[in-house]
């Protein structure tokens, strides 16, 4: 079964490579996530200049606007293709909403880079609890988002966020925590070690590549998660302000996870889009862990 990372490039400085949509193509066709709105363009355009007449399905791993933005343009493009989401997430398809709002209120004039999405309509969406298509494993998935699923598809694994984000950088790997609020670490270790079960297979990242081992790779992603517990709990334990903690624990981890290493590598547009992303993850944490000891 052959299959694709097609990169959608960005107009945003250090946002290139980091946005793709997988595509696989054999007696169905299948597009895993689909990128903002504003370059659906652009990603039609790579479909086209593959030859790719046809696609059946088009499966999120969640409905960020990251990887759901351009989905109603897509739909537009290939009217036989439908869309697989999960299903507390089909009304956030249907009237995005609700989903804008709370993508401006987070990521500010990143989610207008983006682009607002457009209504997508009913007829076109199959809630993840029905879809039935032969050899599609469907998997739910919490941590990065509570709607996130994961699916294996004869021989392949596509992870979407659940397996953090991952990154090649100068042939040195890169692997960071996507977790911004509201996170629920528990939830996130538990949909790690449910794609654990599975036998070993080839992982598929929504940012950005592929790994010939899913084991290898989620297992040194579950350590790390509990790394940056450990971190961010002994930081939140000593110092008061938010802002400060965030800070501090991001210089200390940058310090003591290996996975982080390529980051020095980046360019200083690149490390200011991973430092972006590591706050609203470090924040995740840090609200999680003071909920934690609330309870």
């Amino acid at each position: 079964m052959p299959d694709l990372l097609i990169e959608i490039k960005q107009d945003m400085p250090g946002f290139n490579p980091f946005f793709g949509s997988w595509v696989c193509r054999d007696d169905l066709n299948f597009l895993i996530d689909v990128g903002p709105a504003n370059t659906s363009e652009r990603l039609i355009a790579s479909l086209s200049a593959l030859g790719l007449e046809r696609v059946d399905y088009i499966l999120l791993t969640h409905i960020h606007i990251d990887h759901g933005g351009a989905l109603a343009d897509l739909l537009n493009c290939y009217p036989m293709a439908r869309v697989v989401c999960h299903e507390k997430a089909v009304r956030h398809l249907t009237d995005p909403s609700d989903l804008w709002r709370g993508s401006v209120k987070v990521l500010g004039d990143l989610a207008r880079a983006y682009g607002k999405p457009e209504p997508v309509p009913l007829e076109r969406i199959i809630p993840h609890t029905e879809c039935g298509i032969k050899d599609l494993l469907v998997l739910e998935t919490p941590g990065h988002a509570i709607h996130h699923l994961s699916y294996t598809y004869r021989g392949r694994l596509f992870v979407g966020e659940a397996g953090g984000n991952y990154l090649t950088v100068n042939n040195l790997d890169y692997l960071r925590p996507a977790t911004p609020p509201r996170f629920f670490l528990d939830l996130f270790l538990r949909s790690i070690d449910l794609l654990l079960e599975l036998e070993d297979l080839p992982i598929h990242y929504a940012h950005f590549g592929r790994a010939s081992s899913s084991h290898r790779m989620l297992n040194i992603f579950r350590d790390q998660l509990i790394l940056w517990e450990t971190v961010i709990g002994g930081v939140l334990g000593r110092d008061g302000n938010v802002d400060e903690v965030i800070r501090n624990s991001i210089d200390l981890l940058l310090e003591k996870d290996p996975n982080l290493a390529a980051f020095r590598l980046m360019d200083p547009d690149t490390r200011k889009r991973e430092r972006f992303f590591m706050t609203n993850g470090v924040r995740g944490f840090v609200e999680f862990l003071k909920e934690k000891d609330r309870i």
